[in-house]
């Protein structure tokens, strides 16, 4: 957490107003967070321009005019957030599209000022994330070592199917590998191995061709929906312009260890493996 649906939020919202950006400077306040001394961090990222903000599996992508790349994973607990300069992060107010209104986080740890608009800032609770400045190539390598996008084009019932089929771990753990599908978290393996019929812990490679076929059909239309609804908000999470996500309600069984199924009605089940949560149906799903 965050996953794909939360990351692809972010990156709409900062695509529409980063664009064109220069950076003017960058105060770094934790250290622990890069990969390079922070004085090397700021010099490198004064004075460049951003071209576009994209996203790779869990990733924020910031190309830049210095053929360089700055890669932001938002770990557990990170938030990137946009601030106007009518709205900055000294004193911030009501950002748009929250008629809520957000408090500032109280975690910053990156902050990067805008020219001749806004403040970028990166503030994470838990610093388990990261903050990386790549060159293109660079870039280039690692992301060919994560998976295939799960709605992109050329992830295919089939693609899955083999993918699936060379390996005996459980299939929720073949999920959440960014080697095998770039971007698929805990929260939205759970629900769409729900939606399949599939349990979380059968082996990847009992599935068949008809399991692969629905199995990928449940996941796009699960992350589709999530990102239509600016992702899941559980605690920590926010968009970038400070809102929180919209899909917790409709989680079928994440979370929701006890309640009833939506569809028969039996408890909804939490197992632990993998160190991490499953949630199910155990007559919706069979464990063979």
């Amino acid at each position: 957490m965050p996953e794909l649906p939360e990351v692809e939020t972010v990156v709409r919202q900062l695509a529409r107003v980063l664009p064109g950006l220069g950076i003017a400077d960058v105060e770094v306040l934790h250290a622990d967070l890069l990969r390079e001394p922070a004085q090397s961090f700021r010099k490198g990222l004064q004075d460049v321009r951003i071209r576009t903000v994209e996203r790779r599996g869990k990733n924020i992508l910031l190309f830049l005019s210095s053929d360089s790349v700055l890669v932001v994973n938002l770990g557990m607990t990170g938030q990137l957030l946009f601030f106007p300069h009518n709205r900055t992060a000294e004193a911030p107010s009501t950002p748009a599209g929250d008629s809520a209104g957000v408090s500032y986080p109280t975690h910053p740890a990156i902050s990067f000022s805008l020219h001749p608009d806004g403040t970028l800032l990166y503030a994470d609770t838990r610093r388990f994330g990261s903050l990386r400045r790549l060159g293109w190539r660079e870039w280039e390598v690692e992301s060919a070592r994560l998976g295939p996008e799960p709605l992109a084009p050329e992830m295919t019932p089939s693609v899955l199917f083999d993918g699936l089929s060379g390996s005996r771990s459980p299939v929720r753990s073949w999920l959440l590998d960014q080697r095998k599908v770039a971007g698929i978290g805990n929260i939205y393996a759970v629900e769409a191995l729900f939606r399949a019929g599939i349990h979380p812990r059968r082996p990847a490679n009992s599935l068949d061709g008809v399991d692969a076929h629905r199995l990928l059909e449940a996941i796009q239309a699960v992350l589709r929906e999530a990102i239509r609804a600016r992702g899941t908000t559980l605690r920590d999470y926010r968009t970038a312009e400070g809102g929180t996500g919209g899909f917790g309600p409709s989680l079928l069984a994440y979370g929701r260890e006890n309640e009833p199924c939506p569809r028969c009605n039996a408890p909804i089940r939490r197992i632990v493996f993998g160190n991490r949560s499953a949630f199910l149906c155990p007559n919706c799903q069979p464990s063979e």
